[in-house]
């Protein structure tokens, strides 16, 4: 188990049985006993309910009576993936956990992001519930899939006003059983009648049904495309915020903190969340590759590298870069620099057909990096010894990372298919990954001229892969270092 802990939110709840005094709303909410602890529970930090409140708490609600949603528009696409699962494992029973809350600090969890194999094959995205699981039972024919979740809890329970983690006095309304069914047009069964059996293929313990989820993700199907262009749309408007709040942003001492905020509340209020901690990377910082500290100041005279993406309702994210000149216009070295970089993107991009290794993207956007840096004179060799693959590498000094990576429900998604799959798998109408190459030059490093030291440029789009060729979500956001410039002047006159 990682640093982070499960809270655990089982429901069993129990009738009070001693009076005890109201806690106001106002305090911590560990001042309620969980669910799964008799109301009177001793506490250091709770005063006990009085009687009235017991006798009085359960009466006096209106009635809500449930009205069944139409199933959402990703429930067929949620079938169709779940169809697949059923043929790839015959017989067997398959176990896909959403996993549960963990632990921030104290009596503070994490905000709950189901896991993106769940939320894939059930169609359940940021209103997913914690400690849900989805179940594959083996019938003659196929699989019945069932999904279980801890549903609302009758207001009789203790569970109601007790438990600050599930009880919906604490944290607000909770999806019925039928409602969801309705919703996801999926079988639904209460958590409580879920059993492990032995024998059961679960996520996470089983690597066969780990890695068929993850390949299952490689190629994205229409409403997965619109997802992910919406989430690029989302992204390129908190990348306009960010620009049109430049002037805020030098003066704040902490001006890469404000670049942050100012990206998350075009997430939160046009999606749901970022996908990723964003890097607000300016000066040296910018050579840092997953610089999220995001604490010092915007000077001008320097470039700041933004690493951003806004994850939408369905959990799809966008992940866009882009490197700005903060004076609103790059000097001679930082152009140079910038515009090499992009040279190598758009080498990328060219070398993308369908029937391609993925690892071309990388070979294309990496030639042209070996190539600039041997021609500024950085390299102790020559661009075509450099590239070789034993014995070569040195131009990877300036450009550690790879180039490419797919893209949807995780930032890096599909991460546990094969490698034949993946970076030597070949590219595939519906595809969707990013091209991201960079120059990093080390505050401290003797190797380059003064003037580069410090400068840390990344240009980052999100490529669909189409039977045409690539296409590039994310181009309304401007790239070139002319189209840039004209961008900040633009938003900050």
């Amino acid at each position: 188990m990682d640093a982070s802990t499960t809270r655990d939110t089982s429901t069993q709840t129990a009738e009070p049985q001693s009076a005890e005094p109201l806690a106001s709303a106002e305090q911590s909410s560990t001042e309620q006993p969980p669910a799964h602890k008799p109301a009177d529970a001793p506490s250091n930090r709770k005063a006990p309910f009085p009687r009235g409140f017991l006798d009085t708490i359960s009466t006096g609600w209106a009635e809500h009576p449930e009205v069944l949603p139409p199933a959402r528009e990703q429930a067929p696409w949620a079938a169709r993936r779940r169809a697949q699962v059923s043929r790839a494992f015959p017989g067997r029973r398959v176990v896909v956990p959403a996993g549960g809350l963990k632990q921030r600090s104290n009596d503070t969890d994490y905000p709950f992001r189901a896991h993106s194999a769940f939320a894939h094959l059930t169609g359940w995205g940021a209103d997913a519930e914690p400690d849900s699981v989805l179940v594959f039972e083996p019938r003659d024919e196929g699989h019945e899939a069932v999904l279980y979740f801890r549903e609302r809890a009758d207001r009789t329970t203790a569970e109601f006003y007790s438990d600050a983690t599930i009880g919906e006095f604490w944290i607000g309304p909770r999806p019925a059983l039928d409602g969801v069914a309705a919703d996801l047009a999926i079988e639904t069964a209460h958590l409580d009648d879920f059993a492990p059996r032995d024998g059961d293929l679960t996520l996470g313990d089983d690597d066969e049904v780990t890695r068929f989820v993850s390949e299952l993700r490689l190629v994205k199907d229409e409403y997965e495309l619109a997802q992910l262009a919406l989430a690029v749309e989302v992204t390129g408007r908190g990348f306009d915020d960010i620009v049109a709040e430049l002037p805020r942003i030098i003066a704040h001492p902490r001006g890469e903190r404000i670049v942050e905020g100012v990206f998350h509340q075009r997430a939160r209020s046009d999606g749901n969340a970022v996908g990723y901690d964003t890097i607000a990377a300016s000066g040296p910082h910018a050579c840092y590759l997953h610089w999220t500290r995001n604490d010092g100041a915007v000077k001008p005279g320097d470039l700041i590298l933004v690493d951003a993406g806004a994850e939408v309702d369905s959990l799809y994210t966008a992940d866009i870069t882009r490197t700005l000149p903060v004076s609103g216009r790059f000097t001679d070295v930082q152009r140079r620099i910038y515009e090499t970089v992009r040279e190598a993107a758009d080498a990328a991009f060219a070398a993308a057909e369908v029937g391609v290794p993925f690892r071309r993207l990388h070979e294309a956007a990496m030639e042209v990096i070996a190539a600039r840096v041997a021609e500024w004179g950085l390299l102790p060799v020559t661009a075509e010894e450099a590239l070789n693959a034993d014995t070569g590498g040195q131009h990877r000094r300036y450009m550690v990372h790879g180039t490419s990576h797919h893209l949807g429900l995780d930032v890096h998604d599909c991460a546990q298919a094969r490698r034949d799959m993946y970076y030597d798998g070949l590219l595939e109408p519906g595809m969707v990954f990013t091209i991201e190459p960079g120059l990093y030059f080390q505050i401290d490093d003797l190797t380059v001229p003064e003037e580069y030291r410090g400068i840390g440029a990344r240009i980052e789009d999100d490529i669909v892969m189409t039977s045409d060729g690539p296409v590039n979500l994310s181009a309304g956001i401007p790239r070139t270092a002319d189209e840039v410039e004209e961008w900040i002047a633009r938003s900050t006159r």
